[in-house]
Protein backbone atom coordinates (compact mmCIF):
# COMPACT_ATOMS: atom_id res chain seq x y z
CA UNK A 1 0.00 0.00 0.00
CA UNK A 2 3.26 2.75 0.83
CA UNK A 3 5.69 -0.02 -1.21
CA UNK A 4 9.05 2.65 -1.57
CA UNK A 5 7.28 5.51 0.41
CA UNK A 6 9.58 7.52 1.92
CA UNK A 7 7.51 9.18 5.22
CA UNK A 8 9.37 11.37 7.83
CA UNK A 9 6.64 11.40 11.20
CA UNK A 10 7.30 14.33 14.10
CA UNK A 11 7.26 13.00 17.45
CA UNK A 12 7.39 9.54 16.15
CA UNK A 13 8.73 7.98 19.35
CA UNK A 14 5.91 9.13 21.29
CA UNK A 15 3.03 6.94 22.04
CA UNK A 16 1.15 7.76 18.74
CA UNK A 17 3.91 8.21 16.70
CA UNK A 18 5.41 4.90 17.55
CA UNK A 19 1.99 3.11 16.16
CA UNK A 20 1.83 5.17 13.07
CA UNK A 21 5.45 4.26 12.42
CA UNK A 22 4.58 0.77 12.40
CA UNK A 23 1.62 1.05 10.45
CA UNK A 24 3.81 2.45 7.73
CA UNK A 25 5.96 0.21 7.63
CA UNK A 26 3.52 -2.74 7.70
CA UNK A 27 2.51 -1.32 4.61
CA UNK A 28 5.91 -1.57 3.32
CA UNK A 29 6.99 1.97 3.46
CA UNK A 30 10.09 3.78 4.77
CA UNK A 31 8.89 4.88 8.02
CA UNK A 32 11.35 7.97 9.65
CA UNK A 33 11.13 8.59 13.46
CA UNK A 34 11.37 12.60 13.31
CA UNK A 35 12.22 13.55 17.26
CA UNK A 36 13.58 15.12 20.09
CA UNK A 37 13.87 12.38 22.05
CA UNK A 38 15.95 9.68 20.57
CA UNK A 39 15.31 6.02 21.03
CA UNK A 40 18.00 3.40 20.65
CA UNK A 41 15.43 1.18 19.65
CA UNK A 42 14.79 2.36 16.30
CA UNK A 43 17.16 2.76 13.85
CA UNK A 44 15.22 4.60 11.07
CA UNK A 45 15.04 8.08 13.11
CA UNK A 46 16.62 11.56 12.76
CA UNK A 47 16.96 14.10 15.48
CA UNK A 48 14.32 17.21 14.93
CA UNK A 49 13.18 20.01 17.09
CA UNK A 50 10.22 21.94 14.93
CA UNK A 51 10.81 24.86 16.91
CA UNK A 52 14.26 25.37 14.85
CA UNK A 53 14.60 26.08 11.42
CA UNK A 54 17.70 24.61 11.47
CA UNK A 55 17.31 21.85 13.04
CA UNK A 56 14.12 20.93 10.36
CA UNK A 57 16.29 21.99 7.72
CA UNK A 58 19.19 19.58 8.81
CA UNK A 59 16.24 16.87 8.98
CA UNK A 60 14.61 16.96 5.55
CA UNK A 61 18.26 17.19 4.49
CA UNK A 62 19.60 13.74 5.93
CA UNK A 63 16.53 12.09 5.05
CA UNK A 64 16.90 12.91 1.49
CA UNK A 65 20.60 12.11 1.55
CA UNK A 66 20.23 8.74 2.76
CA UNK A 67 16.87 7.31 1.28
CA UNK A 68 16.90 10.04 -2.14
CA UNK A 69 13.43 11.61 -1.31
CA UNK A 70 10.71 12.48 0.91
CA UNK A 71 7.27 11.15 -0.49
CA UNK A 72 5.16 11.70 3.15
CA UNK A 73 5.57 13.92 6.31
CA UNK A 74 3.04 13.62 9.45
CA UNK A 75 3.04 16.30 11.76
CA UNK A 76 2.70 14.51 14.67
CA UNK A 77 5.07 16.13 17.53
CA UNK A 78 3.38 17.55 21.12
CA UNK A 79 5.41 19.87 22.71
CA UNK A 80 4.06 21.63 26.00
CA UNK A 81 5.28 23.51 28.57
CA UNK A 82 5.66 21.74 32.09
CA UNK A 83 2.65 24.09 33.28
CA UNK A 84 -0.03 22.47 30.59
CA UNK A 85 -3.08 21.71 31.65
CA UNK A 86 -3.83 23.89 34.17
CA UNK A 87 -7.43 25.65 34.28
CA UNK A 88 -7.79 28.84 32.14
CA UNK A 89 -7.83 31.21 34.37
CA UNK A 90 -4.55 30.35 35.50
CA UNK A 91 -2.52 30.46 32.17
CA UNK A 92 0.60 32.99 32.72
CA UNK A 93 0.45 34.20 29.26
CA UNK A 94 3.45 33.27 28.79
CA UNK A 95 3.25 30.17 29.14
CA UNK A 96 0.43 30.09 26.30
CA UNK A 97 2.51 32.50 24.03
CA UNK A 98 5.09 29.25 23.99
CA UNK A 99 2.38 26.10 23.61
CA UNK A 100 1.21 28.33 20.36
CA UNK A 101 5.10 28.89 19.61
CA UNK A 102 6.20 25.38 20.11
CA UNK A 103 2.85 23.57 18.69
CA UNK A 104 1.18 25.47 16.17
CA UNK A 105 4.38 27.88 15.05
CA UNK A 106 6.07 24.39 15.54
CA UNK A 107 4.08 22.60 12.44
CA UNK A 108 4.18 25.83 9.84
CA UNK A 109 7.66 25.54 10.43
CA UNK A 110 7.54 21.99 9.51
CA UNK A 111 5.24 22.62 6.92
CA UNK A 112 6.79 25.32 5.12
CA UNK A 113 9.91 23.66 4.66
CA UNK A 114 8.90 20.31 3.20
CA UNK A 115 6.27 22.04 1.54
CA UNK A 116 8.62 23.76 -0.45
CA UNK A 117 10.56 20.83 -0.62
CA UNK A 118 8.19 18.57 -2.34
CA UNK A 119 6.66 21.39 -4.89
CA UNK A 120 10.31 20.73 -6.21
CA UNK A 121 9.20 17.61 -6.74
CA UNK A 122 5.47 17.92 -8.09
CA UNK A 123 4.14 15.64 -5.53
CA UNK A 124 4.06 14.58 -1.87
CA UNK A 125 1.03 14.62 0.77
CA UNK A 126 1.77 16.17 4.61
CA UNK A 127 -1.10 15.25 7.20
CA UNK A 128 -1.30 17.65 10.32
CA UNK A 129 -2.86 15.94 13.44
CA UNK A 130 -5.37 17.84 14.88
CA UNK A 131 -8.06 16.77 17.45
CA UNK A 132 -11.84 16.54 18.41
CA UNK A 133 -11.06 19.65 20.22
CA UNK A 134 -10.08 21.59 17.18
CA UNK A 135 -13.68 20.82 16.15
CA UNK A 136 -16.20 20.79 18.80
CA UNK A 137 -15.73 22.23 22.30
CA UNK A 138 -15.09 20.52 25.26
CA UNK A 139 -17.33 18.31 27.82
CA UNK A 140 -15.95 19.74 30.83
CA UNK A 141 -18.10 17.11 33.35
CA UNK A 142 -16.01 14.43 32.06
CA UNK A 143 -13.19 16.30 34.41
CA UNK A 144 -14.95 16.71 37.18
CA UNK A 145 -13.53 14.77 40.36
CA UNK A 146 -10.06 14.43 38.58
CA UNK A 147 -6.98 16.90 38.20
CA UNK A 148 -7.30 16.95 35.12
CA UNK A 149 -8.76 19.65 32.37
CA UNK A 150 -8.90 20.09 28.95
CA UNK A 151 -6.22 22.73 28.52
CA UNK A 152 -7.10 26.13 26.69
CA UNK A 153 -4.51 27.16 24.65
CA UNK A 154 -5.14 23.14 22.84
CA UNK A 155 -8.11 23.96 21.18
CA UNK A 156 -6.51 27.09 19.96
CA UNK A 157 -3.98 25.13 18.44
CA UNK A 158 -5.79 22.41 16.75
CA UNK A 159 -8.30 24.65 15.59
CA UNK A 160 -5.93 26.59 13.90
CA UNK A 161 -3.91 23.65 12.36
CA UNK A 162 -7.29 22.59 11.51
CA UNK A 163 -8.18 25.61 9.51
CA UNK A 164 -4.14 25.87 8.22
CA UNK A 165 -4.46 22.21 6.49
CA UNK A 166 -7.27 23.60 4.47
CA UNK A 167 -5.25 27.03 3.41
CA UNK A 168 -2.33 24.74 2.73
CA UNK A 169 -4.39 22.57 0.20
CA UNK A 170 -5.55 25.28 -1.54
CA UNK A 171 -2.02 26.83 -1.88
CA UNK A 172 -0.44 23.50 -2.99
CA UNK A 173 -2.65 21.54 -5.02
CA UNK A 174 -1.34 22.96 -7.96
CA UNK A 175 2.13 21.71 -7.49
CA UNK A 176 0.44 18.06 -7.03
CA UNK A 177 0.70 17.95 -3.21
CA UNK A 178 -1.96 17.11 -1.09
CA UNK A 179 -2.35 18.57 2.59
CA UNK A 180 -4.94 16.82 5.08
CA UNK A 181 -5.53 16.47 9.46
CA UNK A 182 -6.70 13.92 11.24
CA UNK A 183 -8.41 15.11 14.67
CA UNK A 184 -8.42 11.65 16.59
CA UNK A 185 -10.62 12.11 19.75
CA UNK A 186 -9.55 10.66 23.12
CA UNK A 187 -7.29 8.11 23.56
CA UNK A 188 -6.67 6.01 26.49
CA UNK A 189 -3.03 6.11 28.11
CA UNK A 190 -3.99 5.18 31.82
CA UNK A 191 -5.75 8.43 32.59
CA UNK A 192 -7.74 8.51 35.98
CA UNK A 193 -10.99 5.48 36.30
CA UNK A 194 -13.37 8.36 36.58
CA UNK A 195 -12.73 10.25 33.53
CA UNK A 196 -12.37 6.92 31.66
CA UNK A 197 -15.56 6.04 32.82
CA UNK A 198 -17.33 9.63 31.77
CA UNK A 199 -15.62 9.63 28.33
CA UNK A 200 -16.35 6.32 27.42
CA UNK A 201 -20.62 7.00 28.36
CA UNK A 202 -20.56 9.64 25.73
CA UNK A 203 -19.29 8.44 22.36
CA UNK A 204 -21.36 5.90 19.99
CA UNK A 205 -18.87 3.02 20.09
CA UNK A 206 -18.88 3.50 23.96
CA UNK A 207 -14.88 3.48 24.61
CA UNK A 208 -11.73 5.56 24.20
CA UNK A 209 -9.43 5.36 21.30
CA UNK A 210 -6.13 3.69 21.06
CA UNK A 211 -3.07 4.45 18.75
CA UNK A 212 -4.36 1.60 16.33
CA UNK A 213 -7.37 3.21 16.00
CA UNK A 214 -5.74 6.05 14.46
CA UNK A 215 -3.00 4.94 12.22
CA UNK A 216 -4.46 3.11 9.69
CA UNK A 217 -6.09 6.46 8.91
CA UNK A 218 -2.62 8.53 8.19
CA UNK A 219 -1.70 4.84 6.11
CA UNK A 220 -4.51 5.75 4.28
CA UNK A 221 -4.26 9.26 3.55
CA UNK A 222 -0.59 8.87 3.07
CA UNK A 223 -1.57 6.04 0.21
CA UNK A 224 -2.32 6.15 -3.72
CA UNK A 225 -6.08 5.00 -2.32
CA UNK A 226 -6.56 8.23 -1.07
CA UNK A 227 -5.05 10.29 -4.16
CA UNK A 228 -7.97 12.79 -4.60
CA UNK A 229 -8.06 13.93 -1.26
CA UNK A 230 -6.80 16.90 0.28
CA UNK A 231 -7.82 19.80 2.43
CA UNK A 232 -9.77 16.93 4.11
CA UNK A 233 -9.93 16.81 8.12
CA UNK A 234 -10.95 12.96 8.76
CA UNK A 235 -12.25 12.59 12.18
CA UNK A 236 -11.37 9.47 14.14
CA UNK A 237 -13.28 9.76 17.27
CA UNK A 238 -15.83 6.68 17.68
CA UNK A 239 -18.41 9.46 16.84
CA UNK A 240 -17.64 11.65 19.55
CA UNK A 241 -18.04 14.81 17.81
CA UNK A 242 -21.63 13.84 16.45
CA UNK A 243 -23.31 13.82 19.94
Amino acid sequence: MLKGKVIVVTGGNGLLGKKILEFIRAANGIGISADINNDDTDTLQVYLDITSPESIKECIGIVVEKYGKIDGWVNNAFPRTKDWGVKFEAIPFESWQKNVDMHMNGYFLCCQHILEYMKTKKSGSLINIGSIYGVVAPDFSIYEGTNMTSAGAYAAIKGGIISLSRYLASYYGVHNIRVNSLSPGGIFDHQAESFVKKYEAKPPLKRMGTPEDIAPGIVFLMSDGSSYITGHNLVIDGGWSIV
